[in-house]
């Protein structure tokens, strides 16, 4: 069976430490002053991955807050996950060249999605596909724009030109501390075969230790934020859990 993977989130607006809820740009808890210091916390309990995300980025279309990215993919040994207002090669090619581990293409895939395919065929595992979903259909431009496009049927399409990641979010889970919706994360990882990372929900051990009992169906790790912000639990205690499956 594969691996579970752990990953601490860290959104960066105005180069602080966020939590939105749902995505609501007016409903946010500034958690801290330096991502550094936050992603350096979370390496320090053993996270091998750190979850990086722009909000500024995602909003304006354009890099804001990469100044905190590539500080922390120089400065910890953790693998660095980056997504946020990466629109074009050259966005991701400036952080793949600067230690970044992999880069997650998520409002082009709906509005450029020529653009991921190609993008997808020179970059291979270093891009995850985010799809965040609102009631099924892909949300876009920071969760500000509803598509009418399906999260399985991209999903399903973007698996045949290369995409090996996915991240699924529920927006109406994200921030709320209600638990997962790990009935649609294993119905994209069973329409594109492809390893998918839970987003959006996770409150407690038991949601974590759900999810982890469902990676034989493709449910490849968890993204947890507001959880360990608010001391649910830690990322050592989390890491315990899954590794205990």
């Amino acid at each position: 069976m594969s691996a579970f993977t752990l990953y601490p989130a860290i959104d960066m607006r105005n180069g602080k430490c966020v939590r939105l809820v749902q995505g609501n740009y007016d409903d946010e808890t500034i958690y801290g002053d330096s991502p550094l210091e936050m992603a350096s916390f979370f390496a320090g309990q053993g996270a091998e991955w750190i979850h990086l995300v722009d909000l500024d980025g995602a909003k304006a279309g354009k890099r804001i807050n990469d100044r905190h990215v590539l500080e922390i993919a120089k400065t910890l040994d953790a693998n660095i996950q980056v997504g946020g207002g990466i629109r074009s090669e050259k966005d991701i090619d400036y952080y793949l060249t600067n230690d970044v581990n992999r880069v997650i293409l998520g409002s082009s895939a709906v509005s450029n999605p020529s653009f991921v395919k190609e993008m997808l065929k020179k970059y291979g595992k270093h891009i995850a596909i985010g799809l965040d979903a609102r009631n099924g259909f892909v949300s876009t431009e920071g969760w500000l724009e509803d598509s009418h496009v399906k999260a399985c049927d991209l999903g399903r399409e973007l698996a045949h030109v290369g995409a090996e990641v996915f991240i699924f979010t529920d927006i109406a889970n994200d921030g709320m501390l209600s638990g997962p919706n790990v009935e649609s994360t294993i119905e994209l990882a069973e329409a594109t075969g492809k390893e998918v990372i839970a987003s959006g929900g996770v409150s407690s051990l038991e949601d974590l230790e759900t999810l982890a009992k469902n990676r034989d169906k493709g449910i490849a790790g968890a993204i947890v934020g507001k959880a360990l912000y608010t001391n649910r639990f830690s990322v050592e205690e989390g890491l315990e859990k899954v590794k205990s499956i």
